[in-house]
């Protein structure tokens, strides 16, 4: 079949043709983003956080109505440590300033030189005068763990710093790329007030306390500090024996209360809790976009449906001549589909300029992922298919008019 027929026709009835393009165009241009979004979205969801037992690990976040001196609330945090590993079925206890997913915590910007006036990377910051390694079953892949002689106990209002540091796989290798990070000096914070610091070990995975979708959620670093001084609020994570970790939260928290002179306000949430609060956002969103995409492909097949119908009418008699001077029903029906897959192929053209202009929108506002050109093609494929699939039906319905009654007068 010739193609120049077909497009003589759609140039002398363009406006139709034109309204489908552009439907294609803009479906494929969301639709690319959207999944691209829901995969991003999903994936980071379900990633590790780097705890080997999330169902076995909670937090307890502590705050005593009392008015204690630095040297109190120490002595306080420490016997409180003790208290809840004499709980039954606690397997580690480890007093630590934030929780990965918790979304509340504590940023630190890396540098590689004092002199640095920019950061060489942001890190999500851990204290714990404990083995979170043993506490999370953080995975060593480099280096060792905290000595017992390397905890420090930092009043938060002098100026005392920690003197060695764990850090992440993503954070060891954006600071050092293909090198080995054990034994490196870094610092936290930059100028002349940065503190000097250096790497021991280097954990597997630590997601940071915010969880982000991007690569910063993977950056942090651990070091063996208890902070205290600062306010009567503090926190302990505890990993119970598998299959006791309800048991244990209702007799932690009872072993606190108990323990304390003062009133104690106690908030306790566990690691798979804080997985679905931070990510509930993210799971909605995804829905809404699946749910999205799925009413856009309707909508543009309706389009495409509507407007084959209607060509088929305004072509009746068109069709009944070319069937009463020889045409076949197989010659009418790859008629109409090549011609939606003319217009079709317009807009997936423009569909995939669109989709690569919105991606480097969403990529320069929000700091997302660049689109792979494989959601463009799969986009492609299955608007050509939705187009082929769409015009089907009126295409057979015209290829099977008989040529009388197609040429019958109107």
């Amino acid at each position: 079949m010739e193609i120049r027929p077909i497009l003589s026709a759609l140039l002398r009835n363009k406006t139709g043709a034109i309204l489908v393009a552009l439907q294609v165009a803009l479906s494929l241009a969301i639709l690319a983003n959207a999944v691209h979004i829901v995969s991003e979205r999903r994936a980071a969801a379900a990633r590790p956080s780097g705890i080997a037992d999330e169902t076995a690990v909670f937090k307890i976040d502590v705050s005593h109505l009392s008015s204690d001196s630095p040297e109190q609330q120490l002595a306080r945090q420490k016997r409180e440590a003790e208290l809840l590993r004499a709980v039954p079925g606690v397997a580690a206890v480890a007093q630590v300033n934030q929780v990965p997913m918790s979304q509340s915590g504590w940023n630190n910007s890396v540098a590689l030189d004092r002199r640095q006036t920019d950061e060489s990377s942001p890190s999500s910051a851990y204290f714990s005068p404990d083995s979170l390694v043993k506490a999370w079953g953080l995975k060593i892949v480099e280096g060792r763990d905290f000595l017992p002689g390397e905890a420090q106990d930092i009043d938060i209002n002098k100026n005392d710093v920690p003197h060695v540091v764990i850090l992440s796989k993503a954070l060891a290798e954006k600071l050092w790329p293909g090198q080995s990070a054990v034994g490196r000096i870094m610092y936290f914070g930059t100028g002349e007030g940065a503190m000097e610091v250096r790497v021991v070990g280097v954990v597997e995975r630590l997601q940071s306390h915010g969880a982000e979708v991007s690569a910063r959620g993977e950056l942090s670093s651990i070091a063996p500090v208890r902070l205290y001084g600062s306010n009567q609020a503090y926190t302990f994570t505890i990993r119970a024996e598998p299959g006791q970790r309800d048991r244990v939260i209702r007799e932690a928290e009872a072993a606190l209360r108990k323990a304390s002179a003062t009133p104690v306000i106690l908030e306790t949430r566990t690691v798979e809790g804080l997985r679905k609060s931070r990510y509930r956002a993210d799971m909605a969103l995804s829905w809404m976009l699946v749910t999205v995409s799925v009413l856009l492909l309707l909508i543009t097949a309706s389009g495409i449906v509507g407007m084959a119908s209607l060509w088929v009418t305004q072509r009746r008699k068109q069709i009944g001549v070319r069937r009463a001077l020889g045409a076949r029903k197989v010659d009418i029906l790859r008629y109409f589909l090549t011609e939606n897959f003319l217009i079709t192929s317009a807009g997936v053209f423009g569909g995939v300029l669109l989709g690569v202009g919105l991606n480097q929108l969403l990529v320069s506002k929000l700091e997302m992922a660049r689109l792979p050109l494989g959601y463009l093609g799969g986009g492609a494929i299955l608007l050509w298919a939705l187009g082929v699939l769409a015009v089907y039906g009126p295409a057979w319905r015209a290829a099977s008019t008989s040529p009388a009654l197609a040429t019958r007068s109107t």
